[in-house]
């Protein structure tokens, strides 16, 4: 049995879902899109440049949300997170919007989740911008869930999830490109949900 009650923290985009932003840039063509925080790892910096293409493009949460409304969780994500749930309590950290997330939470048989919100304007359906929930919301979480006596598991793809991953007890890099492998080679990667669940198993041995 566990000395501490255990609490598995997720990143979303990248490890149960597609990259939404990535997914909008092959529905519009626009090529700049894709850029995620794989590749700029300041997501203000990242989140002002779409804000920038969207209005230059003319796009409203409308068009985003049809698009978004076509994606699907990724091959197997739904049944791993049925195990998940057996095994320990499960939250979604994540830097999407819930504007964005709703159709794909549904999915995935809606795991709690802790994610930011746009400022939209009803008639145009113009995204005017932003509000971040609380600044680097996923290690504050994390950092709350321990002084609340949790043994946190933190699960994440890129940079921005390395300071959630460095705060928990346990991190894991999942589906995570070289990039961040490399600059990051003191958490275990996994690559597969197979994978990912025998490492989780182990370690929650050690809570």
């Amino acid at each position: 049995m566990p000395h501490k009650p255990i609490i598995t923290a997720f990143d979303l985009e990248g490890c149960l879902v597609p990259e939404i932003w990535i997914g909008l840039a092959e529905k519009t063509g626009i090529e700049e899109l894709r850029l995620t925080t794989r590749d700029i790892s300041d997501y203000n910096v990242l989140m002002k440049k779409r804000l920038g293409i969207l209005e230059e493009h003319g796009l409203t949460i409308r068009d985003l949300q049809e698009v978004i409304g076509g994606l699907s969780p990724l091959p197997g994500a739904p049944e791993f997170l049925d195990w998940l749930r057996d095994q320990a309590q499960l939250v979604i950290l994540s830097d999407t919007f819930y504007e964005f997330a709703a159709p794909l939470m549904v999915q995935l048989n809606r795991p709690t989740l802790f994610c930011h919100t746009l400022l939209i304007d009803g008639p145009s359906g113009k995204i005017q911008d932003y509000r971040l929930r609380v600044d680097n919301g996923k290690k504050g979480a994390v950092r709350g869930f321990q002084e609340n006596g949790f043994f946190v598991i933190a699960v994440g793809d890129s940079y921005n999830d390395t300071d959630m991953l460095g705060q928990a007890d346990r991190g894991i890099l999942f589906h995570a490109p070289d990039n961040v492998i490399k600059d990051f080679p003191h958490f275990p990667s996994c690559d597969g949900y197979a994978e990912l669940k025998a490492k989780l198993q182990e370690y929650f041995k050690s809570a």
